[in-house]
């Protein structure tokens, strides 16, 4: 999947585990992000590196799939038909829009290739997790990596 990707963007600081629980809406309705000392499971020196903003990206596309598995999970509600690509799509149209290009591979070939690598890698992170923490939950990060591993680049 990388060799055809090309230029990847730049490297900055980011979230490092930007999911929807990271995300608040508040009373003057706009977004406050939350906690920026990154994912806990890794060491310090590996979340102070310098990534592809589109890790977050595929960090917030992944909560998604999370969102809608978990109201089945723990409410037994099933989520509308389409809801999980509709955040996707919405969240990602607007990321895009306001992005600094410049940050991004070039096309939307590249974008979308490299958020398959980074989507492909939280799965397999979130795999990990969910076998030592919750294993009734294992379906969702298969499901996901299933999904990426089928999809046509």
């Amino acid at each position: 999947m990388l060799t055809h990707v090309g230029n990847v963007g730049k490297v900055i600081r980011h979230h490092g585990d930007y999911h929807l629980g990271q995300a608040l809406w508040t009373d003057e309705e706009d977004w406050l992000i939350l906690d920026f000392e990154g994912e806990p499971a890794r060491s310090v020196p590996e979340r102070r590196r310098k990534r592809s903003p589109l890790r977050d990206v595929a960090g917030m596309l992944r909560s998604f799939a999370y969102a809608a598995s978990a109201a089945q999970l723990q409410h037994g509600v099933e989520p509308p038909d389409g809801w999980e690509d509709a955040c996707r799509a919405a969240f990602l149209q607007g990321y895009l829009a306001t992005a600094d290009p410049t940050l991004l591979p070039a096309g939307e070939q590249g974008i979308e290739r490299l958020l398959t690598v980074f989507e492909l890698e939280k799965a397999v992170f979130e795999l990990r997790y969910e076998l030592g923490n919750r294993p009734d939950w294992v379906g969702i990060p298969i499901a996901g990596i299933q999904r990426m591993l089928e999809k046509e680049l």
